[in-house]
């Protein structure tokens, strides 16, 4: 065998030009607040989200996509630090960190610091983890941000509930605007001020400074890390309440065509008292009903406006195909399913988040649609594998690369669960495979999901269902954390 000895100069070339093949790309991150998987294939389209649906053309959609916890500030601390809630010990809306919360991830880099040491320029544009909504947003906070995470935020301040506009309770009793369904129609010419709308300009501000060549010979100041990729992590806050949006995007949805969600009679009848504590808003006349929904729907289509805002610039800016784009909610939300509305339950509408991940790479399976069962806290091992930084991901992640998913999304893995809790033990569920098994102190649920999607029939006290009911407390505890 004859050896051939490149030149050094050649060798380093080859080398360089390996290094150019192999650039890691751009990450953008669109976090939304309280979003239930409304729109496109997640749920018949009950919305009107163009740009939603064109970056589901552009990436794989995960129908069957699963919060950890379902509140805002657990559930953002968990999939932001690949960890269980748990594990992270957070477990309610605060200003901590997990690492205040539990000492032994005093090391553990959340997913921006990650991307920092892997020598991303990382963003955090708004809310990423937990804020008050509307309260700090008000005052321009930056609620349990981890400083460490970032090389640049922004935190944004917002009229919210300051809003010009028609405004309206719809649960006039209720005045925790953080929770009651308060709606303002803004006049559309008056909607440049809107909180989102300054965190997009923000981004775009961001994705033109990070993508052009500085000036050559400059003497100034300019930008850091001039030729890092970079990790954009932006926060859009609807449609989490305040219901706030252009008068345009309420007409989108006219009141005489919303419908309520039909709910049997006795719906309630067969779930533990723990369930029913959590219901909230159950006292709205039908016209209030309606009109929350209205909003509701109207802060979804403003939303997605931004978002197509932001693919626009990549586009414009023509790094499109050099960025990983991923769409993603923090929970999901109750719109009057099972009577019930918002948050903290353990239903399907509530648990369940839309997740899409646009992969440049995977380009040939744009559009399609996977079935299979993942976790919100896949993604922080996800980016990390496809930045090609899988094997510096730290050693204590609970969650699993979607990469084998985004190469083939029909591939559909059996064994495969997803765990939400409300409570370190005694408050949980389990979807796995066609089924859902709740935990509560004084019972528990268990739905079929093919014979009965909406989970109206419990199954949990029928005798031809025990040994379905033991495999799935099995499996539970199984999946639990230590």
């Amino acid at each position: 065998m004859r050896t051939i000895l490149l030149p050094l100069t050649l060798l380093v070339q080859f080398c360089l030009q390996l290094s150019a093949e192999f650039k890691a790309p751009n990450v953008v991150l669109i976090v939304a607040d309280d979003m239930q998987a409304c729109f496109g294939g997640f749920k018949l389209d009950k919305t009107v989200t163009p740009n939603l649906n064109r970056l589901a053309s552009e990436g794989v959609s995960f129908k069957k996509a699963y919060c950890q916890f379902p509140v805002c500030g657990p559930s953002r601390a968990s999939f932001l630090s690949g960890l269980y809630p748990q594990t992270t010990r957070i477990l309610s809306n605060n200003d901590k960190t997990y690492k205040a919360t539990n000492s032994n991830l005093a090391q553990h880099p959340s997913l921006g610091e990650f991307m920092m040491q892997c020598g991303y320029y990382s963003a955090r544009l708004s809310k990423m983890f937990h804020l008050g909504v509307p309260g700090e947003v008000e005052q321009g906070g930056a609620g349990a941000d981890m400083t460490e995470a970032w090389d640049y935020t922004y935190d944004v301040m917002g009229p919210e509930l300051y809003s010009f506009g028609v405004a309206e309770n719809l649960t006039p009793s209720h005045h925790h605007h953080g929770s009651s369904f308060y709606k303002i129609e803004v006049p559309n010419h008056l909607e440049t001020s809107q909180a989102d709308a300054l965190s997009t300009n923000q981004a775009i501000a961001f994705l033109e400074n990070r993508s052009r060549t500085p000036i050559p010979n400059a003497s100034n100041l300019t930008k850091l890390k001039p030729d890092a990729p970079f990790f954009l992590a932006l926060g859009l806050l609807r449609p989490h309440v305040p219901l706030v949006a252009p008068k345009r995007f309420y007409e989108l949805y006219p009141l005489d065509r919303i419908q309520l969600p039909d709910t049997p009679e006795g719906d309630l009848n067969d779930v533990p008292k723990s369930v029913l504590k959590k219901i909230k808003h159950d006292t709205m006349s039908e016209l209030e009903r309606k009109k929350t929904i209205q909003a509701y729907y109207a802060c979804v289509s403003y939303l997605d406006e931004h978002v197509g805002r932001i693919l626009d610039a990549l586009d414009r800016l023509a790094i499109r195909d050099h960025t990983i784009v991923v769409f993603i909610s923090d929970h999901g939300y109750n719109l009057g399913e099972h009577t019930t509305w918002q948050k903290m339950n353990f239903w399907e509408d509530t648990t369940r988040i839309p997740l899409i991940i646009s992969s440049p790479s995977h380009k040939a399976n744009h559009g399609k649609v996977c079935e299979s069962i993942v976790e919100a806290i896949d993604l922080y091992p996800t980016l990390g594998d496809l930045v090609g930084r899988k094997a510096q991901l730290p050693k204590l992640l609970q969650g699993e690369s979607l990469r084998p998913l985004l190469e083939n999304p029909d591939l559909v893995l059996p064994e495969q669960s997803a765990l939400t809790v409300m409570a370190a033990k005694d408050m949980s569920t389990l979807h796995y495979q066609n089924w859902r098994y709740s935990k509560w102190p004084d019972g528990e649920e268990l739905y079929n999901h093919i014979k009965d999607p909406h989970e109206f029939n419990n199954l949990a006290s029928h005798p031809e269902f025990q040994m379905q009911l033991e495999k799935l407390r099995h499996l539970s505890a199984q999946k639990q954390p230590e």
